[in-house]
């Protein structure tokens, strides 16, 4: 699964990072993706931050 934060609607709050380190990590204001594919073991805890994003920037395919 390949996720993506759209960077023009972040708004940088940290949850997704907050619920998902291991594949969302804030880089200044702004999150991005640091595992692409997510690997099997992660896809519920990024589909957790993914539906947690205040803003619904997140993103997977």
């Amino acid at each position: 699964m390949k996720f993506i934060v759209d960077q023009e609607n972040c708004i940088g709050c940290g949850a997704c990072e907050a619920t998902c380190p291991e594949v969302f990590e804030l880089d200044g204001d702004k999150s991005q993706v640091i595992l692409t594919p997510v690997p099997g073991n992660l896809e519920d805890s990024a589909i957790e931050a993914e539906e947690g994003c205040p803003v619904g920037a997140i993103s997977h395919v």
